[in-house]
């Protein structure tokens, strides 16, 4: 794992290694091991190093034989070992024992179809010396991140977006669009970011920059194709394709261990690592009651006999903590579970570099308990149309909040009408009495339909909530958090349930063994209920539940006020608005939580990020 930057100056001007090494400086954290760098008139590459594979001679940036390819590389790539020995009988001559190497025999043998052979997770950028161009590419699923900002006169990159905006030719401006996208997802949509100009590279995407010209071609697609085929055999293949998965995630020289919380997805990662030998595990959780999973974690540790590692996260602490993960973060992202992910890494890395962990296992086997939605729409949708009608017209007469009212109004709608993802903060109407009239207004459903309208038209409605998530919801939210936090302490974090390879086989699983009498991951929970306790596998998901609005009401109640004060935004804002929403929260009117937490976040990014230069510059050293 490390961080990566650089910059190709496209009318031919010498690079200035005084900015790749802001870039890198900026990146300490991705990388403390140590560093990189190369410089070749319009070209210049900065890398920082997380020492993870062959620890004396894994340098970057790394050549091919005669120097005329080099390539810095964020991630790691599984199947480099098969890679390797092909390529070696093909007559490449490799100087470490480094995954990142085989990527510059494979470009020059497959050109940029290179990419389409990687097994893992990665952002990289290769340099051709011969070819004058730049080529770089996303993984499938977005695991690394990559943010560049393309301008007439140069390209600049990096594993993170402060690295571009610590240059100094760099300014940040707030993009009103993703402000309105954010406010709805509780993250910005890629390929934006909330800072006008700077983009990410989507998933399963390569770059390649000639001249002036930057173009970007997708490699991979994620494509659901059901077979009939008896449960037995799904069982087989997910315990053979994990199996195998979590054995490739596992190749390291550095110690590494697991996050367990009291759920199935890390519980069976965990689970199958201590089946290799002795590993560490590690959790973290909450003193207010109903929101904590400590104590399921611990006795599921203890039936695999783990070193396991506990800590209780206190609202003094977080609090404290708070402006250096949004920090880290590079955009405001109001996930509360991100709390949690910082702190466990926090702890871990005390012990390990390298983490195991569950995510993505909610998005492959069907594990949210929205999947169940389309099921329990379908006696609405059963019965007659006069009656459909009748229901509807009579649930339009009931006051909000009334049993089944919801109900019908959710069933009477198409899914793209009512489907955004796992988080949906603030609906377009309550946008117009929060923002100033100057913010142009857009519906969040612009960014959901050119998903719904691609090829899975056709697909039944579980699998296109699936396909939505996988694009929008794990890549905005679940993977940026679990890259920013655990990178915030040089932790390297691995997805197993994200290898491309076990995706492919989830594909082929029918809906009726997903969902299952109510019960979500339906075969993922029956192709492993013999190697962990019967209450685990049966345990419904929680997530990483965080005491926000409990925080709010009591211990956080006067530092978010002295925050909605002090770093408000009046050009975005409408401050009066807020305040009715803190109110109403406090005296106990509604449950605001997540729609002030999402204020607050952008707020104090907002501080950090964009108001000035010189605020960024000396802030950053208490980040770091």
């Amino acid at each position: 794992m490390c961080g990566i930057c650089g910059i190709y100056n496209k009318r031919g001007n010498k690079v200035k290694s005084q900015n790749i090494e802001i870039m890198k400086k900026m990146m300490i954290h991705r990388g403390p091991d140590e560093e990189g760098s190369f410089l070749s008139g319009e070209v210049g590459l900065g890398f920082r190093r997380l020492r993870i594979l062959d620890l004396e001679r894994g340098s970057q940036p790394m050549s091919n034989e005669d120097g005329s390819v080099k390539v810095i590389c964020n991630g790691e790539i599984y199947n480099y070992l098969t890679l390797r020995e092909e390529l070696k009988r093909k007559g490449h001559y490799f100087k470490t024992r480094n995954d990142v190497e085989v990527i510059v025999h494979l470009y020059e043998e497959e050109g940029f179809e290179c990419v389409k052979k990687l097994r893992g997770m990665f952002s990289f950028v290769l340099w051709d010396d011969k070819n004058k161009l730049i080529f770089g590419a996303r993984d499938r699923f977005g695991i690394k991140p990559f943010y560049y900002l393309d301008r007439p006169e140069e390209f600049i990159f990096a594993s993170e977006m402060k690295g571009i905006l610590s240059l100094p030719q760099v300014e940040a401006e707030v993009e009103p669009l993703s402000l309105v996208n954010y406010l709805t997802f509780q993250y910005v949509p890629e390929p934006d970011t909330m800072v006008q100009g700077i983009k990410k590279l989507p998933p399963a995407s390569y770059f390649v920059l000639k001249g002036s010209s930057l173009q970007i071609k997708k490699y991979w697609e994620v494509i659901f194709h059901p077979q009939d085929k008896p449960l037995a055999y799904f069982l087989e293949g997910i315990q053979e394709n994990l199996k195998e998965a979590v054995k490739l995630h596992t190749q390291s020289d550095v110690p590494w261990g697991g996050f367990l919380s009291g759920g199935i997805d890390s519980s069976i990662i965990c689970a199958l690592i201590r089946e290799m030998g002795k590993v560490s595990t590690f959790s973290v959780g909450y003193k207010e009651q109903g929101y904590s999973e400590l104590e399921e974690a611990k006795l599921t540790a203890e039936y695999l006999k783990t070193d396991h590692h506990q800590y209780y996260i206190s609202p003094e602490e977080f609090l404290k903590n708070l402006p250096k993960l949004v920090w880290h973060f590079d955009e405001p992202v109001a996930d509360p579970a991100a709390i949690s992910l910082y702190f466990v890494a926090r702890m871990a890395k005390e012990k390990i570099t390298v983490s195991l962990s569950g995510e993505g296992a909610d998005e492959v086997f069907g594990g949210y308990g929205i999947y169940r939605e389309p099921h329990s729409l379908s006696y609405f949708r059963a019965l007659p149309q006069s009656m459909q009608k009748g229901l509807k017209y009579l649930s339009g007469l009931l006051p909000e909040g009334t049993p089944g009212k919801n109900y019908v109004r959710r069933a009477s709608v198409k899914l793209e009408d009512r489907y955004v993802g796992n988080a949906f903060i603030f609906g377009d109407t309550i946008k117009k009495q929060l923002l100033r009239e100057e913010i142009p207004l857009v519906s969040y459903k612009e960014v959901t339909r050119r998903y719904f309208e691609s090829h899975i038209k056709d697909y039944d409605e579980v699998t296109r909530m699936q396909y939505l998530d996988l694009h929008t919801w794990m890549t905005g939210d679940i993977l940026a958090k679990a890259d920013k936090m655990t990178m915030a302490n040089s932790l390297e974090l691995r997805v197993p349930y994200l290898d491309h390879v076990l995706f492919e086989f989830a594909a082929t699983i029918p809906n009726r063994y997903k969902i299952r009498a109510g019960t979500t991951k339906y075969a993922l929970r029956q192709a492993f209920k013999d190697i962990l306790p019967r209450d685990v596998i049966r345990r419904p998901k929680r997530g990483f539940p965080v005491p926000t609005r409990v925080w709010l009401l009591k211990e956080l109640k006067e530092p978010v006020h002295e925050i909605l004060k002090n770093s408000f935004t009046p050009e975005y804002f409408n401050y009066s608005f807020v305040e009715k929403l803190f109110t109403d929260h406090l005296q106990g009117r509604a449950d605001h939580s997540r729609r002030l937490w999402t204020i607050i976040i952008f707020l104090l990014w907002h501080d950090i990020f964009i108001k000035g230069k010189n605020f960024f510059n000396r802030h950053k050293n208490n980040y770091m």
